[in-house]
């Protein structure tokens, strides 16, 4: 098969959560520029219509629809209509997230004893909950087609500790990661393929857009790279866009990080530094 069989997602009908900005939104660029028709949705309706009217403005096949994914009504209203009006759903990027509250590294308000526990509820609602919500309502339409890819979006976070980060994103991004596995196994069977995606450092907005303008937090994040850097959001589309072709018809059940080598290491940077412990013992 040539390479542009193996990518090619021409006519391909893929739904986008958290398509705005960051990750989301090279999903949607991604898939655009490929051929997809693409149904991006955000709760920014502003930025969500920016970024579709510039890439219908190339050519691309882009519908904006502005969505909560913490209303599952809605969430399940968006994707029906999706599959109805283009007649069939191929991709689901499952991927807005928030932060939550960051990690005792940066902020000792975030430690196990003091988080904001109604912070964390939101988090695991919109992180984890509207991933597990998305596929449930998108998996009809593939079934009948007997064919799709899902593919959600966790983090190295979900992988291994992280204390830059706090509990309500540590905690769904790893649950995101079970919830593929097991989605994965039984929709095999349909020729379903559901992957994750983990994430190291990137240049998102998430966390209130932190690593744009914080020099620190950038700091701590690239020390613990060993490729000594933030990714830019760019850089995801290639595993987008294998994940989401027939380049990837044997890719299922699977957590890929995509990380300048972070999981590959025990510490670096940020991560051999010691949390203070208050006097007590190591």
């Amino acid at each position: 098969m040539k390479q542009a069989e193996l990518f090619n997602v021409k006519d391909h009908v893929a739904f986008i959560t958290g398509a705005s900005s960051g990750l989301g939104l090279a999903y949607a660029e991604v898939m655009a520029e490929n051929g997809a028709a693409v149904v991006m949705t955000d709760h920014n309706e502003e930025r969500l219509n920016q970024h579709a009217s510039r890439l219908n403005g190339m050519g691309c096949k882009v519908e904006p629809v502005v969505l909560d994914v913490s209303d599952t009504d809605a969430l399940r209203e968006a994707i029906d209509g999706a599959a109805k009006r283009h007649q069939r759903l191929d991709v689901l990027f499952a991927n807005v997230g928030i932060s939550g509250g960051r990690g005792t590294l940066v902020d000792p308000s975030g430690a196990i004893d003091q988080f904001d526990v109604e912070a964390y509820k939101r988090a695991i609602d919109v992180n984890m909950t509207s991933t597990l919500m998305a596929m449930r309502f998108a998996v009809p339409h593939m079934k009948r087609r007997r064919s799709g890819s899902i593919v959600a979006t966790s983090s190295i976070a979900g992988i291994r500790a992280e204390p830059i980060t706090g509990y309500s994103y540590v905690a769904s991004k790893a649950a995101i990661i079970n919830i593929v596995r097991q989605a994965a196994v039984e929709l095999a069977p349909y020729n379903i393929r559901v992957n994750a995606i983990a994430p190291g450092p990137f240049l998102t907005n998430i966390g209130g857009g932190r690593l744009h303008r914080d020099k620190e937090t950038v700091k701590l994040f690239a020390d613990m790279v060993p490729m000594g850097r933030i990714a830019k959001t760019d850089e995801i589309k290639g595993l987008a866009l294998l994940l989401a072709s027939p380049a990837g018809s044997y890719l299922t059940g699977t957590c890929i990080p995509i990380d300048g080598g972070t999981t590959a290491v025990m510490t670096r940077g940020a991560y051999s530094t010691a949390v203070p412990r208050d006097g007590a013992n190591a």
